[in-house]
């Protein structure tokens, strides 16, 4: 009964984990949730002010499908004087969420027979868009002991002729890699040479620890800006989760097929949520780089605290909020006479063992990780840490 195109896809594993530790908390049992993707922090005040402002002066109909003009052109401005690349308005589209630009993307440009290269780990949906859009993903391994960065060399030998795109997603979710300048620049030849696109989905670019410096995909230079399609949004800089807003940026041809599929699905994103955003991206600097400092404290307490546990080895990340923690040495070990085969089994046992609740590797095609979001209070961390040090040692 149902469409081949669903029998491709399935339920986001992040979503499967978390609905569970949900259902222990409505129990009462005392759960500590290191699977959650999103910023424990309130949205800034002004965003929430200028939002509640659009709401009472009406701001609340259909508007341009594509985003109202005064966003785009304030993304249009941050483009260029944080990001130091150029683009025009009929170059950017604002769609709900970054998840949905996306999805745009994807549709606009995959089509059957083309392979569309996915460093992992990576993030859950990336594989599912390309299949819904007909494509094939191929998925080059990154390791551990390079902090999980894509070796040239491995993008090279998963080129074929039938390579369409390159998705990168830098600082990435789940690993926390980021790419320094001249490894992107390596990246960039190698596409543009291969005449290969390159979604550079950079929706953690706030996020960035350890003095190192974010550089956007497209800025590297004005040819492979025309070969790339720069995907962000305000979920994780500005704590909007929930308010669903992103933007894509990239040459006109290809945005202005993603505003075509757009009008044909959720046509444009909410009114009163863009009149928020402009003030997010004008006015709330202060704000992000409290919660960056923040995010830096918890990164290194958490690395050195996975450090300590034995047994366990841990790659620093450079950006965004999780880390992977290699737990392989824990698997094909009892529990109530029972083999923990996978990193499912790890996470299960943690979640009714030190009642802590983490995302199996196998989500982000990491066989032997798990992945830990440390967007949550330090308080919950020290807890949650010492919870899944004794457990771990247990098996």
């Amino acid at each position: 009964m149902l469409s081949e195109r669903v029998s491709k896809i399935g339920v986001s594993p992040t979503l499967k984990i978390s609905a569970k530790a949900q259902e222990l908390k409505k129990k009462g049992v005392d759960i500590i949730d290191f699977s959650v993707g999103e910023p424990d922090f309130p949205t800034p005040e002004p965003i929430k002010k200028a939002g509640i402002k659009a709401i009472e002066e009406n701001f609340t109909k259909y508007v341009a499908n594509d985003g109202i003009a005064e966003l785009k052109k304030a993304i249009i401005e941050k483009l260029e004087k944080e990001n130091n690349v150029k683009y025009k308005e009929k170059e950017i589209i604002v769609s709900p969420g970054a998840k949905n630009c996306l999805f745009n993307v994807a549709l606009a440009l995959f089509q059957e027979g083309d392979e569309v290269i996915i460093p992992t780990p990576c993030w859950v949906s990336y594989p599912d868009q390309v299949k819904i859009a007909g494509a094939k993903p191929v998925f080059v391994k990154t390791k551990e002991k390079n902090d999980f960065k894509m070796g040239i060399s491995d993008l090279a030998n998963s080129i074929t002729n039938k390579t369409k795109a390159l998705i990168l997603n830098y600082p990435c979710n789940p690993t926390g890699a980021v790419y320094s300048r001249e490894e992107l620049e390596e990246i960039a030849s190698l596409c543009l040479k291969k005449n290969i696109w390159v979604i550079s989905d950079e929706i953690y670019e706030k996020l960035i620890y350890d003095g190192e410096k974010f550089t956007s995909f497209s800025s590297l230079n004005e040819d492979i800006r025309s070969k790339t399609v720069l995907i962000n949004g305000f979920s994780k800089a500005f704590s909007m989760t929930g308010w669903r807003l992103g933007y894509a940026a990239g040459p006109e041809e290809i945005i202005s097929a993603c505003s075509r599929i757009q009008s044909h699905s959720t046509s444009n994103a909410t009114s009163f949520v863009q009149k928020a955003a402009v003030t997010a991206l004008k006015s709330c600097f202060k704000e992000v780089e409290i919660m960056r400092s923040e995010f830096e404290k918890r990164k290194n307490f958490v690395v050195e605290r996975l450090r300590k546990i034995n047994g366990v080895s841990v790659s620093n990340p450079g950006g965004a909020f999780y880390v992977m923690p290699n737990i392989e040495k824990f698997l094909s070990k009892k529990y109530n006479g029972e083999m923990v085969k996978d990193t499912y089994g790890i996470s299960y046992y943690l979640l009714n063992e030190a009642n802590v609740a983490v995302v199996p590797g196998e989500a982000f095609f990491a066989p032997s990780h798990i992945r830990i979001s440390f967007a949550t209070s330090m308080k919950n961390l020290e807890e949650g840490l010492e919870r899944m040090d004794k457990a771990l040692q247990k098996l």
